[in-house]
């Protein structure tokens, strides 16, 4: 604030001056009186007034021609000068319109046009941070894979732009199924950039793929560390990904190591129905019955499963049934109206021979959730307590077309999987299936058509008619079609 009033006073100052100085030579009747050389010239106040200005004008022209010969000598001699600067603004100028050209392609979709913009901003602009990424980038949105390919490793060769160069190569691998290719490229992308969560979420899903399972954890790990996961999402992802560290290990050689793996995968995450098979198995194999009957009684009170309820068979595998339905009791208790619970004391009343309990156990599943198995348990029931054969052969003709119940579904793309797996065969999510009843895309016939070879106790006559699901396509429904005939 002071300089700007400083500058207004020398302004005003300046003003006064001249005023001053032109009202003394108009007041000056005598003039200035020049003489040269013999020559003698009487200039009145106002002539005398143009000649200073023309003079100092004059002596600005002269001073800039010596500037400029001065200039264009050193431009010759190979010096930089104003004239190199100027026509070096005028690249750079060309250069930047045509990057923002390119860029608007780029944006617009117009990839063959953004790849001739950023040739013509590479050509006039030495910035290859920014044209040779604009030049991968636009050949690829052109389908110039070769020319995306040869930019993108040359922004290898400098530190700055190496982490963009390894990133754009990963993708093409990505898009030419090149897997093996691709880990390596994401875990040098990982070395550079460790809390790149992108590039972590890549890494850890090609390990995963890989079986890398150990690596999958590290990933993991920095994942948590970078603050991309939160601490229970990491417990469980961590607790699927020993557990299958835990299954490989054990299919190949069930040392002990493998089995503390599977019971630390448990312990981290209790819900975790796999883990808990594993590590009760692992125990059963080390002969501590107790604790496998505590893993698996703590998993299925997170929630009942059938897969739990093998586990627990294996614990005492030469019972006799009765003895087997007394100490079922640790299970059945936790969740006594819960439908799993109730099927399987309807399946362990049925081995015993206790078709009126097996029955009460049942309950309404049969008419509250019809699936295949609680049909099918209803039909055993039913031949059990001696029933006419023909209502036998209607419980099992709804078991045909029932739902199949809870399986392991995708919660991302609805797939159905016969086994937990840590990825989806279909999708690819990660740790995305659980257990639940799937979204039925099928269900019975209108007219009832595939239900009537079981009706009338007569072969299947060949039709032109979509084929639908047999037991040799559907192995779950092997045992259903076996019952019918030896009901028959």
């Amino acid at each position: 604030m002071i300089w700007s009033l400083l500058k207004v006073l020398l302004f005003i100052i300046a003003i006064a001056a001249l005023t001053f100085g032109a009202d003394v030579l108009l007041h000056n009747e005598e003039g200035v009186r020049i003489a040269v050389a013999g020559w003698e010239f009487t200039l009145g106040p106002l002539q005398t007034a143009i000649l200073l200005l023309v003079l100092v004008v004059a002596l600005w022209t002269v001073m800039k021609l010596v500037g400029f010969i001065v200039a264009t000598l050193r431009f010759l001699n190979g010096d930089e000068t104003a004239i190199s600067r100027y026509f070096d603004r005028n690249r750079e100028r060309k250069g930047y319109q045509a990057l923002t050209e390119g860029l608007l392609a780029l944006a617009s979709g117009e990839g063959r046009l953004a790849l001739i913009r950023a040739q013509r901003a590479e050509k006039y602009l030495e910035r290859p941070e920014l044209t040779t990424l604009l030049v991968a980038q636009a050949a690829e949105a052109a389908g110039d894979g070769k020319r995306a390919t040869e930019a993108y490793k040359t922004l290898l060769a400098t530190e700055a732009t190496r982490f963009v160069g390894i990133r754009g190569l990963l993708k093409q691998k990505l898009v030419e199924g090149d897997t093996d290719t691709a880990l390596a490229l994401a875990e040098k992308a990982f070395a550079l950039k460790p809390k790149h969560a992108e590039t972590q979420d890549i890494l850890l899903k090609l390990q995963s793929e890989k079986a890398d399972w150990k690596g999958a954890r590290a990933t993991l790990g920095a994942k948590l560390k970078a603050g991309a996961l939160p601490k229970d999402v990491y417990r469980r992802r961590d607790a699927v990904l020993a557990l299958q560290e835990a299954r490989g290990v054990m299919d190949e050689t069930a040392t002990a190591e493998s089995r503390d793996a599977a019971i630390e995968a448990n312990r981290q995450s209790p819900d975790l129905i796999p883990a808990a098979v594993l590590a009760a198995r692992g125990l059963i194999d080390r002969g501590d019955k107790k604790s496998a009957t505590r893993v698996l009684k703590k998993a299925w009170e997170v929630r009942p499963h059938p897969e739990l309820a093998a586990a627990f068979a294996e614990i005492e595998p030469d019972e006799i049934p009765q003895e087997r339905l007394k100490r079922f009791r640790t299970l059945t208790a936790l969740h006594p109206d819960h439908d799993e619970t109730r099927l399987l004391l309807a399946e362990l009343n049925i081995t015993a021979e206790e078709y009126p309990d097996a029955r009460r156990a049942l309950g309404d599943i049969v008419t509250r959730h019809p699936t295949q198995r609680a049909l099918a348990i209803m039909a055993a029931i039913e031949r059990g307590e001696g029933s006419d054969e023909a209502v036998v052969r209607g419980w099992l003709s709804k078991a045909l077309t029932a739902p199949r119940g809870p399986q392991w579904c995708c919660d991302k793309c609805q797939a159905i999987h016969a086994t937990w797996q840590p990825i989806c065969e279909n999708c690819g999510g990660f740790d995305t299936l659980s257990w639940r009843d799937p979204v039925e895309t099928h269900g019975a016939s209108a007219t009832g058509a595939e239900l009537l070879p079981l009706l009338v106790n007569e072969p299947v006559i060949p039709s032109t008619t979509p084929p639908k699901v047999t037991p040799e396509s559907d192995p779950e429904i092997i045992d259903l079609a076996a019952v019918a005939r030896s009901a028959n």
